[in-house]
């Protein structure tokens, strides 16, 4: 996708999250909502009676909340150039919940980079858990989106930070597909799906979106806590959040860079 269409220059994609928990007991569910496809350079220029709805904070995605000045592409240069990639004047897309009546929670916001010439680049996988804690994966996927690399961040507390993700995640165009399945000692443990048809996005489409899906960014992070009460209940080991810093576990001999899986 070269350029993103209509006046607004996003897509707003109506979506189907799935989730399916395998080990140690199994467990599904799925829900409804919508997310943005939006170049951090050119953000919706939202009317102000609709901005409550949509906003797009450099904060709310930071790698670095030491440099709360930067924009979202400078934050994102930033985080590439400190692992050696250089943007330059590249495009990126990026994949997210806008803030929206006051709250956002993006379990995952997703970043395709290209370079000056337009090939791809690299793919960011920007990760955050119900404690406020936020993580970025620098990926280099293969010409259909599927990659590998191994988890190193702390998501759900009935899972340790060991084994590693499979993750295809190819650019969107009218449709999106994206999935991550994350694999433990002994198979593959858990999986996540996010299926959503496209629109341009404007006053018109978000105005239904939010309609459709009402408190949508509230409902995403109440939804997880529900499922996660429920699997306590059914009595599912809780792992300890680990200390900031804190190494991978020794069970996992994963290596912290690997290249793509095709």
């Amino acid at each position: 996708m070269n350029t993103l269409p209509g006046r607004w220059g996003a897509v707003l994609y109506d979506t189907r999250t799935t989730h399916v928990r395998t080990t140690p007991r199994r467990h599904a569910f799925h829900h409804r909502g919508y997310l943005w496809l939006v170049d951090p350079d050119r953000l919706p220029a939202v009317p102000w009676p609709l901005r409550p709805l949509a906003r797009f904070r450099p904060s709310d995605h930071a790698a670095d909340a030491a440099h709360p000045e930067l924009t979202i592409r400078q934050d994102l240069d930033r985080y590439l150039a400190a692992r050696g990639v250089r943007l330059g004047d590249g495009r990126v897309l990026m994949l997210t919940q806008a803030r929206s009546l006051g709250y956002v929670f993006n379990p995952l916001t997703v970043y395709w980079c290209r370079d000056d010439a337009g090939r791809p680049l690299c793919t960011v996988a920007e990760v955050h858990n119900t404690y406020g804690d936020r993580h970025r994966y620098l990926l280099r996927p293969d010409p259909a989106g599927r990659t590998r690399t191994p988890k190193e961040f702390h998501v759900s507390p009935f899972f340790p930070v060991d084994g590693h993700y499979r993750m295809t995640l190819p650019e969107p165009d009218e449709y999106l597909h994206l999935t991550v399945h994350l694999e433990r000692a002994g198979g593959r443990a858990f999986t996540a799906t996010v299926h959503g048809t496209g629109r341009p996005a404007g006053s018109a489409a978000l105005l239904r979106a939010a309609l459709t899906h009402p408190f949508a960014t509230w409902a995403v992070s109440l939804h997880i806590r529900y499922q996660g009460v429920r699997l306590w209940l059914r009595g599912v080991p809780v792992h300890p959040r680990p200390a900031p810093g804190r190494p991978r576990s020794a069970e996992d001999p994963t290596p912290t860079e690997e290249p793509p899986t095709s």
